[in-house]
């Protein structure tokens, strides 16, 4: 076959989830790999147990494999966890001929990288912000701009440079190699978000089970990124808990009966399990198990409402926010979302897609399927970092050759 072939493994919480596609002409996408496996040594997004989360990895890895009749050499890899951190930082360069190139471009950039970072520190991605050509701010592509001094606003995301050895460890023992980590709500953007909510101002929350993603996008580009260790697995603590069951049985009775809003759910609407220390099953108020989601839902949210006004960017959001991830297919989940932050909300799933896709046309699959469209725009750029269709972005990941001509003719094609 002489389309390209491309991978993404999303690492979560909850599972592991292998993809393997094959691009056919300008944009169309086949799914020809599905691996999707319960994850193990794996909590709040980071490696606890690298063995355990290696063996899971593995078989992820193998069920693709076998399916699409294919070997996985290299893919693409979700990163999230608390330990993901950003920073806002600019570059200033001279220009020597008076007129911008992408070399100044590219220089600039590096130049807003040349920040004090920690050595238990690596920088993941750099995205710019903006562009000011001698004073005058608000450009998004400066080539071609007679100038003499460039200034860039870059956005920093960095991770704790030892889980992500042990993440690349784990996936490096499978025989795979990793092209580049990604950022999970930037790879669950491509798939979700539209050019006009990129534009006016959104927030996308990618909600897992161990994690909640968020990344607000301002004017097409990412202004402020955040990692919460807070998702789904402590929905079905507090159900395991308020109603004394095993939690492999409350994540069950969550998925069955779970909804978000207490006063939604009627008064007479039971069911029936086996509670600890009973000899027969008891009925339980579905009013009750709601009003246990309910709280640990609206604390969430609360959270997220917090740092999105520490980022000073909440006037910013008219398109609102946009849920993505497992936890967002509980019901009621986007009403008490938009009574806490006041904001548009609404839930979104990867579409368009051909091929093996029964499975990952859920919100639990954004990440997964996203990672796929950084991997085809890594396969049109042959960057190390494959870049927002509306943005620059320049390439930070080590031990990856860039194909800088490749890069350029690119970036020129979306210039003016």
């Amino acid at each position: 076959m002489s389309d390209p072939i491309v991978v993404g493994i999303d690492i979560g919480t909850t599972k592991i989830c292998t993809l393997l596609a094959r691009l056919e002409g300008e944009s169309d996408m086949r799914i020809l790999g599905v691996g999707i496996e319960p994850a193990q040594g794996i909590k709040k997004g980071t490696v606890v147990d690298i063995g355990a989360a290696s063996q899971s990895i593995s078989r992820s890895i193998e069920k693709a494999q076998r399916t699409s009749g294919l070997e996985i050499t290299s893919a693409l890899v979700s990163l999230a966890g608390s330990h993901v951190s950003a920073m806002n930082s600019r570059g200033v360069v001279g220009i020597n001929g008076g007129v911008i190139t992408e070399d100044d471009v590219y220089r600039a950039l590096d130049a807003a990288q040349a920040v004090a970072m920690p050595h238990n520190r690596e920088i993941i991605h750099v995205i710019q912000r903006g562009f000011t050509v001698d004073g005058q701010d608000g450009i998004q592509t400066p080539v071609g701009f007679s100038g003499f001094r460039l200034e860039v606003e870059a956005h920093i995301i960095t991770a704790a440079s030892s889980t992500v050895e042990n993440l690349r460890q784990c996936v490096q023992s499978c025989g795979v190699d990793v092209l580049a980590f990604v950022l999970n709500p930037l790879a669950s953007a491509e798939v979700v978000l539209n050019k006009t909510e990129r534009e006016m101002g959104v927030c996308v929350c990618d909600i897992g089970g161990g994690t909640s993603d968020l990344a607000l996008y301002i004017n097409g580009d990412v202004w402020h990124t955040n990692v919460l260790p807070v998702g789904g697995n402590h929905i079905t603590q507090d159900i395991a808990i308020g109603l004394r069951i095993p939690p492999e049985q409350a994540e069950q009775i969550k998925k069955q009966y779970g909804y978000a809003v207490k006063a939604d759910v009627g008064e007479n609407e039971f069911f029936t399990l086996k509670t600890f220390g009973d000899d027969q099953p008891q009925q339980i108020s579905r009013r009750d198990l709601a009003h246990i989601i309910e709280a640990r839902v609206d604390e969430t949210f609360q959270l997220l409402h917090q740092e999105i006004r520490r980022s000073g960017y909440d006037s910013l959001l008219p398109a609102g926010m946009v849920l993505t991830g497992g936890t967002s297919l509980l019901p009621g989940i986007r009403q008490v979302a938009s009574r806490v932050l006041n904001m548009p909300v609404r839930i979104a799933r990867p579409e368009n897609l051909i091929g093996l896709v029964d499975q990952l046309q859920s919100p639990a699959y954004a990440t997964s399927v996203g990672l796929l469209k950084w991997s085809e725009l890594m396969e049109t750029t042959s960057s190390a970092v494959p870049q927002s269709r509306h943005s620059s972005h320049i390439p930070s990941m080590k031990g990856v050759n860039v194909n800088w001509d490749k890069v350029k003719n690119w970036l020129s094609r979306l210039l003016p």
